[in-house]
């Protein structure tokens, strides 16, 4: 049953609809096909004013619309969330923003993320795999109290799949080598030796993933210059760019 709000956020995300900024969105690799250009801040301070609400969020999903996606992911309750909700909104992934968007909002605030990071991570199709590595690094972000040895587990994965030169995986991996490689001294230090041992894979994704990482975490005043857990890439503008990967 459709949430009875779904028609008034559906007419508030037309209010705010910038035509003008589709061409820059796909500039940057997002889906526009049934996007409004909604800019990030504006999406926000609606998410705020609607509040928590899981059902909207599962009717806004099921509208298909882009920015009503991402509102979702801004509304959805974490402890209301299932595996097989997570797996049925993974599957209909099809613009990386709103991949980063569930992952980074909802997602990663939840348990089942740990479980679901790996197994999406040895899935093929594109964006489930992307959305398994998003998890890892924002699970780095988000989970201050997890264990070094969390992390580490999904090293083996890293290595795997460093190979896989799709745009939307490897710069996943990217992300999630440097994010969990920013959280304390020791994973730095597990994070450069995993990057050294990728750069030495004979494929273009991996030397490229690893020269990257490596650019980034192996600073000689990394450590001094209390560099934050965060990644500094994303970015609140009309046209969404990409985490810097």
């Amino acid at each position: 049953m459709t949430h009875p709000a779904v028609p008034d956020v559906l007419e508030a995300l037309q209010l705010l609809a910038q035509p003008e900024n589709l061409p820059g969105m796909r500039r940057f690799g997002i889906n526009t096909g049934r996007a409004l250009g909604v800019n990030l801040p504006k999406l926000r301070k609606l998410a705020r004013d609607l509040r928590r609400d899981h059902d909207l969020a599962l009717s806004l999903w099921a509208t298909g619309v882009h920015e009503a996606r991402l509102l979702a992911t801004m509304v959805a309750e974490p402890k209301r969330l299932t595996a097989a909700q997570m797996e049925a909104w993974a599957m209909d992934f099809d613009s990386w923003d709103l991949c980063d968007g569930a992952c980074s909002n909802l997602f990663s605030r939840t348990s089942l993320a740990w479980e679901l990071a790996p197994a999406w991570a040895a899935r093929e199709e594109e964006f489930v795999r992307r959305a398994g590595f998003v998890l890892m690094a924002t699970l780095a972000v988000h989970q201050k109290a997890a264990p070094d040895a969390a992390f580490l587990a999904f090293f083996p994965l890293l290595e795997r799949y460093a190979p896989d030169d799709r745009n939307f995986v490897k710069k996943a991996v990217n992300w999630a080598l440097r994010q969990i490689g920013k959280k304390n001294p020791a994973l730095r230090a597990e994070a450069l030796g995993l990057a050294r041992r990728i750069r030495e894979q004979p494929h273009k994704s991996s030397r490229w993933i690893a020269a990257d990482a490596l650019r980034e975490l192996d600073k000689k005043d990394f450590l001094r210059s209390g560099h934050p857990d965060t990644d500094h890439g994303s970015s609140d503008t009309n046209r969404r760019p990409e985490p810097r990967l």
